[in-house]
């Protein structure tokens, strides 16, 4: 019989997913069988799963630590933002429809029966289902009809353990204080706690450990020190992304507002040879980048007219003046054709609007979103390429002709006359390492780095950094089986 435990945080981005990702790896090394699971997650951060649904990113990364493929049961309500009041709402693995944020609460409860049917199914493959929360359950302004922390481990009879951060500080007040304002029901569900990210030796916490102790009645799973390669794993927040000090070629990408499946940038950050520079609003795009990056997004007309408003386009031009090359993917694709139309009104009122003219291709909007894991290879280099699509748009144009991708057998993407700007819907395609590296000796580069072989170092490096620092044999037997 499955049993399962549920990660919750004493606040947003304490490190559940990255704990539940590093328990996943250490429990399937011990030989049982593991599946992740989130009930609800909000990011635009997403995956194509084998069951031709997707799911949020950062179950994809569990389930590859779990060492199984991901499923769109493992993450059956994900929440795309496409708006400051307004999400896309995909349930089990494909959209229904764009909610504003003020209705969610009244209609979240009837996503509970898709979030238990997913669990159910999920048990029946696994020894062990690891359950993570969403932001904190300490927002009890947002218990009435909870699917996300209290209300499906209530619903779901799964024990709780709760995670606090002291790398933010008032770690203390954060687990005691989520105990008292949580009714006692839901309070009675936590079984123990743990804390997280602390930077020097974790036996100066013990005092702290004891007072915890003490005010909540909840026992201690451990300290877990800063784990210092989360960096080289997928982050799932966009505001996770940050510059890291790297090599002389510098690759800048304009932070968008919407912007999307931000992975894509992972193996250029790891890169020895390369820093990636993250361009906030109100910078402009550096004179000295040698390559310009536009990535995805989820709202590609309301992120072009933001590109426009700080100036990029002026900075982009300037760059292509240069003699120095361009890469979209997905929504930066379709920014950089003549037009980008939404006759349907997919991303708002119906529209046409210019895009920024430099590749010879137009973007028209469709309902029906696309998503696909691709294969297929660079021609020019022969290198193999792996990746997948997710994507609500069709692009045609003159310069679709110089496809510079092949996948399936069929061409992909877009390439200017001058071969300075190139576009392309294959999200992953710069984890391929052959094609990173035929891709980064075209600008006069050179690749250092075996990509997905640093992933899998580092999520066995998280395993034995959680089994030496928590108690995973107490949380197992904490786990309570699934009826």
């Amino acid at each position: 019989m499955a049993r399962a435990i549920m990660i919750q945080g004493a606040g947003s981005n304490v490190g559940k997913s990255m704990l539940v990702a590093g328990l996943a790896r250490a429990c399937a090394r011990r030989g049982l069988s593991v599946a992740p699971f989130k009930p609800q997650n909000m990011s635009n951060n997403a995956a194509v799963t084998t069951d031709g649904g997707e799911i949020g990113r950062a179950q994809a990364l569990q389930a590859r630590a779990a060492g199984r493929a991901p499923h769109t049961d493992m993450n059956p309500v994900l929440l795309k933002p496409e708006s400051e009041t307004g999400a896309q709402i995909v349930v089990q693995g494909r959209a229904i429809g764009s909610w504003q944020a003020r209705a969610y609460p009244e209609r979240k409860a009837s996503l509970m029966r898709a979030v238990l049917e997913s669990f159910g199914r999920l048990a029946t493959t696994a020894d062990l289902i690891l359950v993570e929360g969403a932001g904190s359950p300490a927002e009890i302004n947002l218990r009435a009809g909870d699917i996300a922390n209290m209300g499906f481990a209530e619903a779901a009879g799964v024990p709780v353990v709760l995670v606090g951060d002291i790398d933010r500080g008032g770690v203390i007040a954060q687990i005691v204080g989520t105990q008292a304002v949580l009714a006692p029901a839901d309070a009675a569900l936590i079984k123990a706690f743990a804390i997280n990210k602390f930077r020097g030796d974790p036996r100066l916490f013990d005092d702290g450990l004891t007072a915890i102790e003490e005010r909540t009645g909840w026992p201690s799973l451990g300290v877990v020190p800063w784990f210092a390669d989360a960096w080289r794993l997928p982050a799932e927040d966009a505001l996770d992304i940050v510059e890291r000090p790297g090599g002389d070629f510098i690759v800048a990408v304009p932070r968008l507002g919407r912007i999307a499946n931000f992975d894509d940038l992972d193996p250029l950050s790891a890169e020895p040879g390369v820093t990636v520079r993250m361009i906030e609003p109100g910078r402009p795009l550096p004179a000295e980048a040698d390559l310009i990056l536009i990535p995805g997004t989820k709202s590609t007309i309301a992120d072009l007219a933001a590109f426009r408003a700080e100036g990029w386009d002026i900075d982009l031009a300037a760059h292509i003046r240069r003699g120095r090359p361009v890469l979209g993917l997905c929504g930066g694709y379709q920014m950089l054709g003549r037009a980008v139309s939404d006759p349907g009104g997919v991303e708002g009122p119906a529209c046409t609007v210019p895009g920024l003219g430099h590749l010879d291709v137009e973007t028209v909007m469709q309902p029906q979103k696309r998503l696909a894991l691709a294969a297929g290879h660079h021609p020019a280099s022969g290198a193999a390429i792996t990746g997948y699509e997710i994507h609500m748009g069709h692009t045609t144009g003159p310069d679709t002709a110089r496809a510079w991708l092949s996948m399936a057998g069929a061409p992909e993407g877009a390439c200017s006359a001058n071969g300075l700007v190139r576009g392309s819907y294959i999200h992953g395609l710069l984890a391929s390492d052959g094609f990173r590296s035929a891709y980064m000796a075209e600008m006069g580069t050179v690749s250092q780095l075996g990509f997905e072989d640093g992933v899998e170092a580092a999520l066995d490096a998280l395993a034995d950094h959680l089994e030496a620092h928590l108690d995973v044999d107490r949380l197992l037997s904490l786990a309570a089986p699934i009826i």
